[in-house]
């Protein structure tokens, strides 16, 4: 499963990540980099510790999974 992170800086100056899952991949660039900008912008979302104020960055993070067969019936 993919997930794109997108990464701000809050009024505080902690970091605060927003997740979205199923990306489009490749992911492009300047349209994460616009949405983000628009995030800000609106004021979409908030945080514990203010409004978010600066991108930080985004990355697309891959978890894999892989069961291991113990002969349980289920």
């Amino acid at each position: 499963m993919k997930r794109l992170e997108l990464i701000f800086e809050n009024e505080e100056g902690k970091s605060v990540t927003y997740t979205l899952d199923s990306p489009v991949d490749p992911a492009d660039p300047e349209a994460v980099n616009a949405a983000m900008d628009e995030v800000i912008s609106q004021n979409c979302f908030g945080s514990t510790g203010g409004d978010l104020v600066a991108k930080k960055g985004a990355r697309i993070v891959e978890r894999k999974v892989t069961d291991i067969d113990i002969g349980i019936e289920g």
